[in-house]
């Protein structure tokens, strides 16, 4: 805030021109207001595959008078390395419990706020609304399925989607023939949209993103068996505002979990 001309502090001071001094020093303190108002707004780090129903949330929130709420989406693995670079982040919202234990380990989450709050499935997608459906076992044949084209799929060493799908390939036997056919994306989404744009046939990703765009149809689910358990983790991170916490609050209550279980998500948490 610009410091006020000492003409105008002398005059204030001595009790001179009431109406006008105020005026000014609220003008002045706007500055004040502001910066407040800025420093609660709540950052939330989370996976691109929770947007759809976490943007419909955060609506929800301002409706019921909960406070700013700003969501940043990318892949687990690079939102939890921007933490871990000191991102100024409230809430962080992964895809997998590995990158937030990982935080955790590192004393950038605090441990009694998290909570494993969502399953979810891992599908496989085709361009289009119509495709033939077929089930996923050792002797899918995904080569022939994909003729000259590409699978996409997340970041298979480091994103959830992708480390999910390339387990479930690999344990199924898939995944020799198909690695060279794969495309990867920075994230689950990019993938989703490959295929929705019918820049690759098929795709690798959750069930709740199958719901999110119309383009896609469900060929087949991957066996729970054959990959880990799909896992949706949340924390407040070590320096989150006060605010944080109400937000945090707002996810486990039942106007989230009716979005959540309406996007294709399973809610872990009572």
């Amino acid at each position: 805030m610009p410091r006020l001309p000492e003409v105008w502090l002398q005059f204030i001071a001595k009790g001179l021109g009431t109406v006008l001094g105020a005026v000014i020093l609220a003008v002045g303190g706007c500055g004040l207001l502001v910066s407040a108002a800025k420093a609660a707004e709540v950052t939330v780090f989370a996976a691109a595959s929770l947007k759809t129903v976490l943007d419909e949330i955060n609506a929800a929130y301002q409706v019921a008078g909960g406070g700013r709420v700003t969501v940043s989406y990318g892949g687990s693995s690079a939102l939890a390395r921007q933490i871990e670079q000191g991102a100024p982040a409230d809430v962080f919202f992964p895809a997998a419990a590995d990158w937030m234990t990982r935080l955790q380990e590192g004393g950038l989450i605090r441990e009694a706020s998290r909570i494993d709050l969502l399953g979810n499935s891992l599908v496989l997608v085709a361009h289009g609304a119509d495709a033939a459906k077929t089930e996923i076992n050792a002797g899918l044949d995904l080569v022939s399925m994909l003729g000259d084209e590409k699978l996409a799929m997340a970041l298979v060493d480091s994103v959830p989607a992708g480390i999910y799908g390339k387990s479930a390939l690999t344990s199924l036997g898939l995944w020799p023939s198909v690695e060279a056919r794969v495309v990867q994306s920075n994230n689950v989404r990019i993938a989703l949209s490959l295929v929705a744009s019918g820049d690759a046939p098929f795709g690798i990703v959750y069930a709740s993103d199958a719901k999110a765009e119309s383009n896609v149809s469900v060929v087949g689910t991957f066996p729970a068996g054959s990959h880990a358990p799909i896992v949706f983790p949340v924390a407040l991170t070590a320096d989150a505002k006060p605010e944080a916490e109400a937000f945090l609050a707002f996810l486990l209550g039942a106007s989230a979990r009716a979005a959540f279980e309406r996007q294709g998500f399973k809610v872990l948490a009572n």
